[in-house]
């Protein structure tokens, strides 16, 4: 099985291509090894709200990998402590919950990059082979794939300056949490949440930073709509929302 890089994918993106990948939030290596070999990109480890501890990660990494498809974590927030716990463990690339600012963003990125790019704390890990890659581990600094998730009205107003930054890789929109800011959460048709859409997808284009959007629900005739609307990294589906619509119960 070839194994995708941060650097094919950040190519593709940047030629106007897609990726899709997909949610994982039910902890455990068998799980992570179904989605890994099921043909998406990427896999992002839901830090955030599913239930991952830190000696989970390196097992959860490592069974993703076995379908050459990259591992990614959606932290939990923008610490030191989430940043340093994931990238120490394996993850190919991070993307980061509510960022509102560019400060934010700074702050996120220069905890993810060694000096002098950045300020992560060095040191031996399973990242680098516990020291026996260390030279290569800290050279890989500039693969690790960033994604700033657009997730408060807020944001929109920085956006701009969000986007400017050179590290940012993409941009991915949290559908729940962006409608919940607006008082309109899961009203995905109402006209002041596309609108909200169609202000974030011009001033991406406009800034040229791929656009993502998390589809929660699977449905493959509406991922071929979003990608013919112009996002291109988009996260399809969760670990968990395959169990139960497959799981169900027939009607018979």
């Amino acid at each position: 099985m070839t194994q995708l890089t941060t650097t094919s994918l950040r190519a593709r993106l940047r030629a106007g291509g897609s990726s899709i990948g997909s949610w994982l939030q039910i902890p455990g290596a068998d799980g992570a090894e179904i989605m890994g070999r099921a043909g998406y990109d990427w896999i992002a480890v839901d830090l955030e709200h599913g239930s991952f501890t830190r000696s989970d990660l390196p097992d959860v990494f490592r069974a993703i990998e076995l379908g050459g498809t990259l591992p990614f974590a959606r932290i939990a927030d923008c610490t030191m402590t989430s940043i340093k716990g994931a990238l120490d463990s394996g993850a190919r690339g991070l993307i980061f919950p509510m960022i509102e600012s560019r400060k934010q963003l700074d702050e996120a990125i220069a905890l993810s990059l060694y000096p002098p790019h950045g300020i992560r704390g060095v040191g031996y890990c399973r990242a680098n082979c516990f020291g026996k890659n260390f030279d290569e581990g800290v050279a890989a600094n500039p693969e690790t794939f960033f994604c700033a998730q657009i997730e408060h009205i807020r944001a929109i107003d920085n956006l701009k300056d969000i986007m400017a930054h050179p590290r940012l890789d993409a941009i991915m929109v949290g559908p729940y949490d962006l409608s919940g800011s607006m008082g309109l959460t899961g009203q995905f048709d109402h006209p002041d949440f596309t609108a909200a859409l169609t202000s974030i997808a011009s001033l991406a284009k406009e800034a040229g930073v791929p656009m993502g959007l998390h589809v929660v629900q699977p449905d493959p005739a509406g991922l071929a709509a979003k990608i013919a609307e112009g996002y291109q990294f988009i996260a399809y589906g969760i670990d968990a929302v395959f169990l139960y619509n497959g799981a169900e119960r027939p009607n018979v």
